[in-house]
């Protein structure tokens, strides 16, 4: 998420420093590594989904925080001054040059299909099996409703929309504002992603099964996102905080889920050990009782 600490860049011409021969590899080969790690990270949720066929286990409401966050970050980081100014330097430098500045966009993109990929994967796989045996009535108060795939659905797309044409309209009929829309889009990315794992610790501690809930997935994103609050700090430092800060938050929430995950698993493990053993001990105690 970039907001305030980009704003000294706006009225600065950086073509010169786009420019530079050794431009691309200072700058560009850390993005790159983040971006490719955004991706890998995701990967593991997304295939087991999947395979189990259903996104039980996740909290709707942590897929519409996360989804909500990703596309204000999305928008903050294209209408940024900085960015644009950026992508208008497209035009008069090379290939390398621009990729390399421009990383940081592609690098939030990325994020934002992978987050939106794990939107419609709940949606298309959304337990309905309970639904269709079980009456509304006598459902779990935890268990997700059909009316909660709804809400995920439909809050998406208009937030999508909703914040697609306000930021169109600050481009092109508002652009001396687009400092203050980029600012807010960022400050509420921030929020909503500082916050988003708290549904989903709740639902995992109830339920106490990791479910469709990917282990690989947070082992990879914990420490990314410490890493990437560091990466943060070296650029802005501590008078920066308010834009790494938000990472560490969400890597704390994030390693409590993985901790509370990899325990209910552990457990359930050793329970599954556990009948298997006293299934292969049952026939032995069977043909002893029958000796005696």
């Amino acid at each position: 998420i970039f907001f305030a600490v980009d704003a000294p860049f706006v009225n600065h011409d950086r073509r010169p420093i786009l420019r530079a021969p050794g431009f691309p590899e200072p700058l560009g080969s850390w993005p790159l590594r983040l971006v490719i790690g955004i991706l890998v990270s995701y990967i593991p949720q997304h295939v087991k989904i999947i395979r189990h066929g259903t996104s039980a286990g996740l909290s709707p409401w942590w897929v519409l925080l996360g989804t909500i966050s990703s596309i204000a970050a999305l928008a903050n980081i294209l209408v940024l001054p900085a960015s644009q100014h950026d992508m208008a330097c497209c035009r008069e430098i090379s290939g390398t040059a621009c990729g390399a500045a421009l990383l940081g966009v592609v690098q939030i993109g990325v994020q934002w299909v992978c987050f939106m990929t794990i939107m419609v994967l709940f949606l298309v796989f959304f337990p309905r099996d309970a639904f269709a045996q079980t009456p509304p009535e006598h459902l779990s108060p935890d268990t997700p409703r059909k009316r909660d795939a709804v809400i995920v659905g439909v809050v998406s797309l208009v937030s999508l929309l909703t914040v697609g044409l306000i930021s169109t309209i600050f481009l092109f009929r508002l652009p001396g504002h687009l400092l203050s829309w980029a600012n807010f889009l960022g400050i509420l990315a921030a929020i909503l992603s500082s916050v988003q794992y708290i549904p989903q610790l709740y639902t995992t501690w109830k339920v106490k099964q990791v479910l469709s809930l990917s282990i690989a997935t947070m082992v990879i994103q914990v420490p990314g996102a410490f890493l990437f609050a560091f990466s943060l700090w070296l650029r802005v430092g501590w008078e920066g905080w308010s834009t790494w800060f938000v990472y560490c938050v969400t890597g704390v929430l994030q390693g409590a889920l993985l901790v509370m995950a990899i325990t209910f698993y552990k457990k359930e493990k050793d329970g599954q050990a556990g009948e298997h053993e006293a299934t292969e001990t049952d026939p032995l105690l069977e043909q002893s009782g029958s000796h005696n």
